[in-house]
Formats: structure tokens, C-alpha cells, sequence
């Protein structure tokens, strides 16, 4: 390996590129002072949504035509570049191919070190995108494929605390968005439609009562299912209804993640708490989680609304600590791995 792969480039700057699932995105920060120099993203939520979801075939396509245009922006950087680095876990493996590929191709045109990014950990970063981070902290990490509670020490070291069983608090709101024929992606829909509901369907909030340390949503995805079905054949499934159940469902998936943080806290004391991940965006699950940790006298911690969801800015950010380190791989070296086990997704 060349001196220059071993140390890193003498720019200053760092690339970073997310196509873990149906979001191309390119960032470009400097290593120094994190600022911002460049970020574009581009959603694929458009084409996905007359399927109901995202179409792996379709994602790995778009990634392919949106990319390139993209980096074709960032070309006047490329002088300035220390290293290039790119998700590769987890994610969709024909959508992962498509960043990794491209970071390898750059990393060898460019004679630059290449560095992979554990996208659950890029959510962390996406707390400190502007400077240093600030651990020990606890996190929550909720989006459309993640649910978990993370312990991290002063040395950046990770423990799970909690996972969910099935599916994902974010997965949760885009099946019940389905169910009502809402459309995708059916968070920001749900959350929308749940502002003018009423309280008025009983629903369980998941493992109440229950002191295991996990996260299910299938039983209240499944009653959500059954009330529909019994309006529908009641004829009363109106957009009242609909907002009503809404709300009712929103109510319990958030108080069923608050009330297994409340058991974590009393287990564990922490002095802050970040919320990253997609679904973090949800403002009534944000209004419970400033609560609880005002009560608990612990510093809140958010990701800017614009970075919740997936991109590469906090790619770029997590992969400034790897350079600093100068964990970097050789281009034959860097594997896609779609799935992780998560008692070693942060090793």
C-alpha cells in the first residue's frame, strides 16, 4: 500500500457516499472543522410509492443513474479528497453494490484510502454532524428497518440494550399507511393524519407490564388490522375513522418505545440521550422522549430533521473517526453485508 493510501490524502476533505436502500446521496465534509462543503441527496420515495414499498430491483437501478449524476458535482473537490468511504452494512445488498462500487472505483482512480461505514453507526454520528462527538450517551434508534436502545462508553464502545423481535417502529407506521390505503412512505402520513384524530379505539401498547427489555409491534400492527376490517364491514371506515385510528395508533407505538426506555433508565443512569434514525422525525414521539429525560435530568440530544433519515453527511461524519484511526481497507477487501447479526453489528 502506497504512503499516501497508509496516511491519508493531504486535502482535508472527506467524501462519503449512503445507497443502503432507496436514498443515493454524496457528501463531501472537511476532516477539521466538519464543516459542510457539499450534500445532495436524491429520494427515490416517488417510485417506490405506486408499490407500496421498495422494490430492491428498482432501487439498484435508480442508485445507478442517480449517483454518477451527483458525483459529477462533486468533481471540484476531488483535488481536496483524504479518503472516500461508503456504507457497506447493512442495507439491500443490490443497493449497497451501487455506493461501494463507486467508492472503490474513486478510491483506486484517485489513489485514495477507502473506508466502509456501518450505517446503524452513521445514525450515531448524525448527532455531531457540526463537531466533536460527546460520548458516554445512551441512543434510540428508530427507523423503517431498526428499532434498538444502544449504551455507548466515553471510548465509543457499543451495547444493545434492546432490539425489537419483529418489525421496526418506522416499518409499524408504513404497514398501518398500507392497511388505510394511505400510500408509502406512511410516517410523515400517519403522523399527519393522527394530528386531527380522537383517542376513542382501545389498542395494546406492546409487552406492557412485560420487564424483557424488547420491542414488538406485530400484535399492534395485527389489532390495528382487525378494527379496520370491522369498520370496513360496518361501513364506518370514513376519513374520521381513519384519523381516530390514526391516532390511536400512534399513541401506543410511541408509548410502547417509552415504556421500555422508562425500565432502561431505571437501570441505567445516563448524563445525555440522543434519538436518530428516520422515525425519529416523528414530533409526538420527540415531545415524549424531551419528557422522559427532562424527568430522568438528562440532556436530550436530536439530529437535525434534515439528517434523520438516510444520507451521506453522517457517512461522512462517522467515517472522519475511522480516518483519524486509519481503519481503512483495500478496495478487494471491502465487503457488502446486507444483514447483521446485531449483537455484533457494531464490532
Amino acid at each position: 500500500m502506497s504512503e499516501n493510501l497508509q496516511n491519508g490524502g493531504a486535502g482535508g476533505l472527506i467524501l462519503g457516499i449512503e445507497s443502503s436502500c432507496d436514498d443515493s446521496s454524496v457528501a463531501v465534509m472537511d476532516e477539521r472543522s466538519f464543516e459542510l462543503k457539499f450534500y445532495e441527496k436524491i429520494s427515490q420515495e416517488a417510485d417506490h410509492a405506486k408499490y407500496g414499498g421498495v422494490v430492491p430491483e428498482l432501487a439498484a437501478r435508480l442508485h445507478t443513474e442517480a449517483l454518477p449524476r451527483i458525483l459529477q458535482r462533486v468533481k471540484p473537490y476531488f483535488s481536496e479528497l483524504s479518503a472516500v468511504a461508503a456504507t457497506n452494512t447493512p442495507g439491500l445488498s443490490v443497493s449497497l453494490i451501487g455506493g461501494v462500487n463507486m467508492a472503490k472505483a474513486l478510491a483506486l482512480a484517485l489513489n485514495l484510502p477507502l473506508i466502509g461505514v456501518n450505517h446503524l453507526i452513521g445514525h450515531v454520528y448524525s448527532l455531531f454532524l457540526g463537531g466533536e462527538a460527546r460520548f458516554p450517551m445512551g441512543v434510540l434508534l428508530v427507523s423503517g428497518g431498526h428499532t434498538m436502545v444502544l449504551d455507548i462508553d466515553a471510548a465509543g464502545g457499543i451495547e444493545i440494550l434492546a432490539t425489537t423481535g419483529d418489525d421496526s417502529f418506522g416499518e409499524s407506521f408504513d404497514k398501518i399507511a398500507k392497511m388505510l390505503g394511505l400510500g408509502y412512505p406512511g410516517g410523515a402520513l400517519i403522523e399527519e393524519l393522527a394530528k386531527g384524530g380522537e383517542p376513542r379505539f382501545e389498542l395494546p401498547v406492546p409487552l406492557k407490564g412485560d420487564r424483557r427489555l424488547e420491542y414488538s409491534f406485530s400484535g399492534l400492527k395485527n389489532a390495528v388490522r382487525v378494527q379496520i376490517e370491522k369498520l370496513k364491514e360496518a361501513g364506518e371506515l370514513d376519513e374520521r375513522a381513519m384519523r381516530d385510528l390514526a391516532r390511536c395508533f400512534e399513541d401506543a407505538a410511541c408509548a410502547h418505545i417509552l415504556d421500555k426506555l422508562q425500565r432502561i433508565f431505571e437501570l441505567r443512569r445516563f448524563t445525555r440521550f440522543g434519538v436518530v434514525g428516520g422515525a425519529s422525525a416523528n414530533l409526538h414521539l420527540r415531545g415524549l422522549l424531551t419528557d422522559l429525560c427532562e424527568r430522568a435530568g438528562c440532556e436530550i440530544l436530536f439530529a437535525p430533521m434534515k439528517f434523520c433519515s438516510d444520507n451521506a453527511a453522517m457517512i461522512a461524519r462517522a467515517a472522519i473517526e475511522k480516518l483519524r484511526k486509519k481503519e481503512f481497507v483495500s478496495p478487494a477487501e471491502l465487503e457488502i453485508i446486507p444483514h447483521l447479526n446485531l449483537r455484533s453489528a457494531f464490532e
